[in-house]
């Protein structure tokens, strides 16, 4: 592995965005070569509307496209993943491991070991589950998760080598209604443990106040992808990040579309 390209927020079902999620495969297929010098990390929001079983039908035949071509894809639920974005069924959430990870039984936070890098996803939606909470857009990851997480950090086959920790919500900059609840108790996790942390769920972030959280909580490389697919015109990014350099001027938006 080589260099990682960030994806977020594909929304597939929402308008043409199945569409572009399509054009992305096929550019990603046409420049990003050889495959196996790729991990694609997908940050949530990967269909548009849980409900609408047809649109993650559609999304895992694009993901297993990419997979066919030799590419590592890392997938990890976001709010519109369980329900409609701002309402959420535990349901899904077993339909969605069962979808794109073919076993109900995965728990997280989710370990993939790749070459020097150990890749933990994080479910930022499953603190949300509760019937008192379901709705808005905020996140929280919940107690025994960030239990987990802290446990993971000290494994040997983890703690020796570079960490990517990828999930769906913003873990700062917070805005009313869409913030991580439980942020701070993640900070205190992570901070100055991870080497790179992506992100989704915020569509409007410019590209110079992406590059800005770069260092924030000690993490040298901290990427928000917004809507890859630009949902509604929204802002969006495919960031390809180096992973053998740890300048991130070395990184860039590949503009796929």
């Amino acid at each position: 592995m080589k260099k990682i390209i960030h994806l977020s927020d594909l929304h597939v079902g929402h308008k043409e965005c199945g569409d572009r999620f399509r054009l992305i495969i096929d550019s990603i297929s046409k420049n990003c070569r050889p495959s196996s010098d790729y991990i694609v990390v997908i940050t949530g929001d990967i269909a548009d509307n849980a409900f609408h079983r047809e649109y993650h039908e559609e999304a895992a035949a694009g993901i297993k496209m990419l997979e066919e071509t030799g590419y590592r894809v890392l997938v990890i639920p976001g709010n519109h993943d369980y329900g409609t974005g701002i309402m959420a069924k535990r349901k899904f959430a077993g339909l969605f491991k069962e979808k794109f990870f073919g076993n109900r039984k995965i728990s997280y936070p989710k370990v993939d070991i790749i070459d020097d890098f150990a890749f933990i996803g994080l479910d930022s939606t499953a603190g949300e589950l509760n019937w008192n909470d379901r709705f808005f857009s905020e996140g929280e990851l919940g107690k025994a998760q960030l239990k987990r997480l802290k446990r993971i950090l000290r494994k040997p086959e983890v703690a020796s080598r570079r960490k990517a920790v990828y999930l769906h919500h913003h873990p700062f900059d917070f805005k009313l209604a869409m913030q991580l609840k439980d942020s701070e108790e993640l900070k205190l996790i992570i901070e100055n443990q991870a080497d790179l942390l992506l992100f989704g769920h915020y569509h409007r972030d410019k590209e110079t106040a992406t590059r800005t959280y770069h260092g924030t909580w000690g993490i040298p490389r901290c990427y928000n992808a917004g809507s890859s697919t630009h949902k509604n015109g929204e802002t969006g990014f495919q960031w390809i990040i180096d992973a053998g350099n740890d300048d991130p001027s070395a990184d860039f938006d590949a503009r796929f579309i």
